[in-house]
């Protein structure tokens, strides 16, 4: 790492791995199941592959993440070490504080749809829905790219996350705009009051549409409020859909 503070202190030893940009968002990828590059820039959307790979490298150089080739494949998986796993309370830690006390610098430039999609993929709660493949399509309003995905949940218990049409028949569709999206992912309104105040449309198949608070969860920090006094938006910017889209991969469903 190129930042050095010339203490010994363990916090600034830390700071050191740590403090890059873009760092932390990485080993926050890694903690929930990225595995593959293409999986991290769709995370990252706005990290360009130089970057990524530089920054791969430099956590694999400090023992926090580990490159393995995949036989028969020609591609690669990154892991986290234990020293890379052991940071997962730090991370739950700091997005605590953030969803807290740094909401008020969110603005609409920072609404990238590609994280959205890809954390709202993940905590879609397949315990929930019937069996059987689903297909779940979001549509937003007024974004100039990466509008519409599909989220396609196999009954052998593998998920994608698509930007590109699959060529199969959504079972439900949610037609909204970016920030109501995030935030019912931030836990700011209940999808519930989305949906009865207009804010959501939802239409397909009445069971997926009756249960649809109970699968699509929010984040996993939307229960943190802003503390009294910070405002959970800010003044406006130039709405981004984010960087170019990456094609999605089949992953393990988990069940919590």
């Amino acid at each position: 790492m190129s930042a050095r503070y010339y203490q010994f202190c363990p916090i600034a030893k830390a700071s050191e791995i740590l403090g890059e940009r873009w760092t932390i968002l990485i080993i926050r990828e890694l903690l929930l199941g990225a595995t593959r590059f293409a999986e991290l820039q769709r995370g990252l959307s706005a990290i360009s592959p130089t970057l990524l790979t530089r920054r791969l490298g430099q956590l694999q150089d400090c023992g926090l993440v580990v490159r393995r080739a995949v036989p028969g494949t020609g591609r690669a998986e990154y892991s986290l070490t234990p020293a890379g796993r052991e940071l997962h309370p730090v991370v739950v830690g700091l997005g605590r504080w953030g969803m807290k006390w740094a909401r008020g610098q969110m603005s609409d430039d920072e609404l990238d749809v590609q994280h959205l999609m890809a954390d709202l993929a993940r905590r879609i709660d397949e315990t929930q829905l019937p069996g059987g493949d689903t297909v779940i399509q979001f549509s937003f309003q007024r974004l100039p790219k990466f509008a519409h995905w599909w989220v396609l949940l196999a009954a052998d218990g593998t998920r994608e996350l698509c930007a590109n049409n699959p060529g199969r028949n959504a079972h439900l569709q949610l037609r909204t705009d970016l920030r109501t999206m995030v935030e019912i992912w931030a836990g700011d309104i209940r999808i519930a009051d989305a949906v009865k105040s207009g804010r959501v449309q939802v239409s397909g198949e009445p069971l997926l549409a009756r249960t649809l608070a109970a699968w699509l969860r929010p984040g996993a920090l939307s229960d943190v409020r802003p503390c009294s006094g910070v405002s959970p938006r800010s003044r406006p910017r130039a709405q981004r859909s984010s960087a170019s889209a990456r094609p999605g991969r089949k992953q393990r469903r988990r069940r919590s």
